[in-house]
């Protein structure tokens, strides 16, 4: 069974990974561009917590109970951030289909930013780390496949809306974790 923690973290990122796939749906990639696409999706998607959480429990150690009012930090800055940084990459969108090399690597990075900043809070959340990122992993293939299917008949606002969602849901993890905290 999945907890409410590991659910208020996996769907936030879902959405934001199904923005980003609608976008690059809009583009017309080819299958065999989006399944290279979705792996690339799951593989960074699933492997930055463990990176977050890799720098965050020596950091974690060094700052005592300071710790895990940072992680609270970080998770509301990313849920700000992602609610702030709008649509409009749809140059953007079209290069991620078409990318090799290097470029995809940076992609990669690029998408999974916010899963570095939940790694940092999962020693907080005391979630089971290896199904929550085999969790991540998943959800970042079926969200970027279902983002790519549905990206071309869906509307710009729509999609900016998911991404905006996803924002105000790390937003309310976050709250909801620092109001534990205080009580």
């Amino acid at each position: 069974m999945i907890s409410p923690a590991l659910l208020g973290l996996i769907l936030p990122l879902a959405l934001d990974t199904f923005a980003v796939s609608a976008a690059v749906g809009l583009t017309g990639p080819t299958r065999r561009q989006q399944l290279r696409l979705s792996a690339l999706f799951a593989l960074f998607e699933g492997g930055m917590p463990a990176v977050g959480l890799l720098l965050g429990a020596p950091l974690g150690q060094v700052l005592g109970p300071t710790a895990d009012y940072l992680a609270i930090v970080i998770l509301i800055a990313f849920g700000t951030y992602t609610l702030l940084r709008g649509g409009g990459d749809d140059a953007r969108a079209a290069g991620m289909a078409t990318a090799h090399g290097p470029m995809l690597l940076l992609i990669g990075l690029s998408v999974s930013l916010d899963e570095l900043a939940v790694g940092f809070t999962l020693g907080l959340l005391r979630v089971p780390v290896l199904p929550f990122l085999v969790a991540i992993a998943v959800q970042a293939f079926v969200a970027s496949q279902v983002g790519f299917g549905l990206g071309a008949s869906m509307s710009e606002r729509f999609r900016e809306r998911a991404e905006r969602l996803a924002g105000i849901a790390l937003i309310a993890l976050g709250v909801i974790l620092l109001a534990e905290h205080i009580s």
